[in-house]
């Protein structure tokens, strides 16, 4: 019995580090360089509020590792120091989004807006 590799593997092909297959396997993948290093950052303080938003994305999530290229022990510090300055309120545990969705009106029926709806009252006081 032969090795075929992984089912779905195409003949040629190698899976990169995130199980993708690449193409050719002799390039290398350029590793990202930690903000933390960049900075020449010795100690995370949870106080400094704008180096952790630079971890932190748009709906306040801790963005992963892979993103922003820290290293195991920097990651855990930034987690830390997040989770720190959300406790004191000095982050946002969230961020609310607010989203436009279409209208679901039937189409028998005309949209009022708010303009009409105040005019209405104004009416309904006047008399």
């Amino acid at each position: 019995m032969s090795k075929q590799g992984k089912p779905g593997n195409k003949q040629g092909k190698q899976r990169g580090p995130a199980g993708k297959t690449r193409e050719n396997p002799n390039k290398k993948i350029k590793k990202k360089t930690s903000i933390l290093t960049a900075d020449r950052v010795d100690y995370v303080d949870y106080k400094d509020v704008n180096l952790l938003q630079r971890f932190i994305s748009d709906r306040s999530k801790i963005r992963a590792r892979r993103v922003t290229g820290n290293n195991v022990q920097q990651q855990r510090d930034i987690a830390i120091a997040i989770k720190n300055a959300r406790e004191l309120a000095l982050l946002p545990y969230t961020k609310r989004v607010v989203t436009t969705r279409g209208s679901r009106s039937r189409s028998s029926e005309p949209e009022s807006t708010v303009d009409e709806v105040v005019g209405t009252v104004e009416e309904v006081d006047a008399e």
